[in-house]
């Protein structure tokens, strides 16, 4: 009779996620994830086809989370309210700094991240877009505010620096 554990899925995203921040990309393997995990191989396959699928798995997640927390965010003023975005943000890219800064992931998800990036950019803009003031332009400037935090954010910018820029668009 087959093993039943509870949350397998979580519990493999769980252990990719942190070999990926200890030992880097090219060291997490499936073999390793299932060994973390007290499974067989064939098992950590049942949930995810691949590697990068089960590290996509739990991005994804993460960034779902980032997401719910950022359109969770009390009503305010625009620019306090990016500012949190950017709070948000930050704390996304300092979860997943290993394996951004890892130059075999980077090769492998390059492919992906211009897509990705897009995609990204619309789901801030959607939720930056109804706490800008009314203008002919609204969509174009919660676009380019959320190109703007989405790039420099994860290229490590302080927000000190991106707030008089983005307080000129959002005025």
């Amino acid at each position: 009779m087959p093993k039943l554990l509870p949350n397998v899925r979580q519990q493999l995203m769980e252990a990719a996620r942190q070999q990926v921040a200890e030992q880097g990309y090219a060291n997490t393997t499936i073999r390793s994830v299932a060994g973390a995990c007290g499974v067989g191989v064939g098992t950590v396959y049942n949930y995810f086809p691949s590697k990068d699928m089960l590290i996509a798995t739990f991005m994804l997640e993460d960034w779902q989370a980032c997401l719910a927390h950022i359109a969770a965010l009390p009503v305010g003023d625009p620019e306090t309210f990016l500012q949190h975005i950017h709070e948000a943000l930050r704390d996304f890219a300092r979860r997943h700094t290993a394996l951004f800064q890892d130059t075999e992931a980077v090769k492998v998800f390059a492919g992906v991240f211009t897509q990705r990036h897009k995609q990204l950019r619309a789901q801030l803009a959607d939720v930056i877009q109804p706490h800008l003031p009314a203008a002919d332009d609204t969509a174009f400037l919660a676009e380019f505010a959320a190109e703007s935090l989405l790039s420099w954010t994860m290229e490590g910018e302080d927000y000190a620096r991106l707030a008089p820029i983005l307080k000129k668009i959002i005025v």
